[in-house]
């Protein structure tokens, strides 16, 4: 897959995430983020007889975030870097002309946890989206296919 460049200060820096990738992240952390607290642990009822409401409840074995931790987990340690940078860039932790001292605190703070951390971010996609944003790419060109 096509890695995404940016311009960033006075040199090039080049993410280890494809674009794509990135913003197939964002649309699974934001069906994730789309659910609602569990009002019945354990329905006694068929997903039929309830209207399927119980997939949009949080529950601890959803495939969404299954799928968005699996994700996460498979992708090389310096993709995951970079989504941690992504993150916090687009929470305004820091500026675009920070973004080689972001990804150095994600190298210095990866460990095996890095999809539990992500996934446990409330607004995940807000703030990748954002990220991307502030170097300047945007998800809308995929948006519209995955709808």
């Amino acid at each position: 897959m096509k890695r995404a460049a940016f311009e960033v200060g006075e040199g090039e820096t080049e993410l280890a995430v494809p674009l794509e990738t990135i913003c197939f992240i964002i649309m699974k952390a934001r069906e994730f983020d789309a659910k609602d607290p569990v009002t019945e642990p354990s329905p006694a009822s068929n997903p039929t007889d309830d209207r399927s409401a119980a997939i949009l409840e949080d529950h601890s074995d959803d495939p969404v975030l299954e799928e968005l931790q699996s994700l996460i987990s498979e992708l090389c340690v310096d993709a995951q870097i970079d989504l941690v940078a992504l993150m916090w860039l687009g929470r305004d932790d820091h500026s675009l002309d920070e973004w080689q001292s972001v990804r150095q605190q994600a190298t210095d703070a990866h460990n095996e946890h890095t999809a539990d951390y992500l996934c446990g971010t409330p607004l995940l996609a807000d703030h990748l989206a954002d990220g991307l944003s502030t170097l300047g790419y945007s998800c809308a060109e995929y948006e519209g296919r995955h709808l």
